[in-house]
């Protein structure tokens, strides 16, 4: 009977130690926010517009002039059309450009070049897209 007795006591002993052990370990987890799990936190999408569209004289480009307010650095996608609204099944021409490390003040402007534009058409310039650029690289802090 007392063997009995003693491998009680050894198993009581044993839960204390593991929960000695692993509560502060939970505790830590549970106050740093749950670990990978948890959701990032959100930023304020950009406030991103086209302040010019024009040809460019010598080149016969189209080129668009961005202006974009907010935090961090994204990539937009620049939409060149011959008019506002396309038709069904309406190619476009598109450009990227980069526009790093956004404040809210002052605005962040950038340029887009876009095709060569035929002599007698208006051009429409337009945002087709704006994602969140990854944190810069060694080669862009580099770049003067």
């Amino acid at each position: 009977m007392s063997a009995l007795k003693w491998q009680g006591w050894l198993v009581g002993l044993m839960g204390l130690a593991a929960l000695l052990v692993f509560a502060p370990l939970g505790l830590y987890v549970w106050a740093s926010g749950g670990g990978a799990g948890a959701p990032a936190p959100r930023v304020a999408a950009p406030e991103v517009r086209v302040a010019e569209c024009r040809i460019d004289p010598v080149s016969r480009r189209v080129v668009a002039v961005v202006e974009a307010r907010g935090e961090g650095s994204y990539v937009v996608t620049v939409e060149f059309r011959d008019r506002e609204l396309p038709g069904p099944n309406t190619r476009t021409s598109q450009s990227l450009i980069r526009i790093p490390g956004l404040t809210p003040d002052p605005a962040a402007r950038a340029e887009a070049l876009g095709p060569v534009w035929p002599p007698a058409a208006t051009p429409w310039c337009g945002i087709a897209s704006t994602t969140p650029s990854p944190t810069a690289t060694t080669a862009d802090a580099a770049t003067p």
